[in-house]
Formats: structure tokens, sequence, C-alpha cells
């Protein structure tokens, strides 16, 4: 059962507070194999599967999920509507368990990570508090895990320039646009320093042009603080455009169909890119690989 974004912010933070599938053939993974050279995933997932129990009976999530996250990817997860894209990132956040495989954040078990703050979680919907202001959004966390005023004050303030919301500080969410509230819960994830930030399709309910322009300011942001970003969408142009590694998921159960490595598009993209031949190769090939999930919808 889905939580309301209030209700899991208030989980994360009061537990911080008390202490892919393997592709089939002919759609093979870009990323190699691990070498004992290489620094451990972020993310390990290995055999991960996730069962719910309802009233007419099993409802198969997830199914035998592989997958590998190397520092400071920007991953896309695309896929249909109740394919496991969000439970996936629920269950990376300690905010669903899985029946079977193993999955570690970080080196450790996702609720260890979640007790160590190591991801901030930005929901579908901004969900900011009304009657707070949007320093005072920004500062929630922090005030949770007991920094100082001063110190909830500073890191607000510089989140908040990083943005692009310098000058809104003062603000209550209802006097903001739908992607100034979004941008603003970017800066309270981005508050207490995550390694990982966790996105539920931000963007999902805002219109082309200010989905374009905040796609654009989210690219800056990742290039500026080399997190790792896991995103949850289901635009393809989207996927293409933010990732440096996009992941395919088929219908229930969820099985990665596909990984498709774009880091070459580089980390500096413009909105121009998405008419280029090598952007529509890699948009075909999410399409493709939905297709054979069966899941395209035109």
């Amino acid at each position: 059962m889905q939580l309301k974004a209030e209700t899991v912010l208030e989980r994360v933070t009061e537990g911080d507070v008390m202490g892919g599938s393997k592709a089939p053939s002919g759609l093979a993974a870009a990323r190699p194999e691990s070498d004992p050279a290489t620094p451990a995933p972020v993310v390990d997932i290995k055999d991960l599967s996730l069962t719910y129990e309802a009233a007419d009976g099993p409802v198969y999530a997830l199914s035998n999920v592989n997958l590998q996250i190397a520092e400071g990817e920007f991953v896309s997860f695309i896929g249909p509507s109740g394919c496991g894209k969000t439970t996936l990132l629920r269950v990376i956040a300690d905010l669903e368990q899985p029946n079977g495989g193993h999955i570690h954040v970080n080196g450790v078990s996702p609720s260890e990570a979640r007790v160590r703050r190591d991801y901030g979680f930005i929901f579908q919907a901004p969900a900011l508090y009304p009657w707070r202001t949007i320093q005072k959004n920004v500062e929630l966390p922090l005030e949770i895990f007991g920094i100082s005023k001063g110190e909830r004050r500073e890191r607000s303030r510089r989140q908040l320039e990083l943005v692009n919301l310098k000058g809104f500080e003062k603000k209550f969410p209802w006097q903001l646009s739908g992607g100034m509230q979004q941008r603003a819960s970017i800066a309270r994830a981005l508050s207490f320093d995550p390694r990982l930030l966790l996105m539920d399709e931000p963007f999902g309910a805002l219109d082309e042009i200010v989905r374009d322009h905040l796609n654009e300011q989210l690219l800056k942001l990742w290039d500026k603080t080399r997190k790792t970003v896991l995103f949850v969408t289901h635009s393809i142009p989207e996927a293409v455009f933010l990732s440096s590694m996009i992941v395919v998921m088929s219908p229930r159960p969820g099985r990665i169909i596909d990984i498709i490595d774009a880091s070459h598009l580089g980390r500096e993209r413009k909105l121009e890119i998405r008419e280029t031949p090598e952007f529509l190769k890699i948009a075909h090939r999410v399409r493709e690989g939905l297709r054979a999930g069966h899941s395209y919808d035109d």
C-alpha cells in the first residue's frame, strides 16, 4: 500500500533520529562485470523479489532483479505503470521489504543506510508543509536531526541558492509555482548532504515547458553535486536526456528488460541534443525494450 509523501518523510526522518534482472539475449546489459579494482557499487541488488499479499491473492511486484549502480551515476527507471519502478526505489529507501534476494546500499542494508542518512527522497508531489515558509520546509530534516538553528539557516541558504530559489526563502509553498515547489523539495533533500538522491517522477505533473527547464537545471545540479541519482519516469525523452544509464522494466512482475549506457552523451547536455542521431538511437532502443516487454503504449 502506498503511503502519502508526508508520512514517508516523517518515517524516514524519525528512523534517522532513532538511530535488474540480467538482460535477456539480444538485449545485453551495457555495463561490464565489476573487477576487484573497481570501487564497490553504491547500490548492489541480486536476485531481488517482492510479493504483496492482497485480498484476492498474491501480487508479484518484482521478480529476480539484478542491478549494480556505481557512484556518481544518473540512473533512470522507465516502464509502464505498475511495473515496479517506484517499488524498487522504495526497497532501496527501506520503505518496502523484499521477500527474496539481497540488496546493499553503500555497502550496508537499506535500513542501515536510512539510519545513516545516506539518501534523500524526492516525491511525485513536493510534499511541502503549507504553514511553513520555504526556508523552514528545507530546514525540516535538519530540525528533526537536532542541527543548530544557525547551521540550519546556512545550509538552507546554500541549497536554495543551488536550485535558484534565492530570494524566496520567506515565501510559503502556495505562493510558488509547481516547478518552484519541486525545486524546494530538491533543496530539502540535499540539505543533509546525502550520497544518493531518490526521485520518484518528480516532474510528472508539470507542463512540458516547465519540465524541460527543470530537466536542464537538474543536470546542472547533478554535475555540481556529483551525487548518485536514481530517477523514476514514464517519459522516454526525459530518461535519455537526463541519464548516464537507463533501466528498462517490464510489466508486473517487474523485471529488467534492458540496461542502456547513455554516458557517451556527456554530462553537459542542451535540449537540442534530443534531435541528434545518437539521442534518437538510444530513444529507439528504449522504445524497443518496452515493446519487447509488451509494455509499449501509443
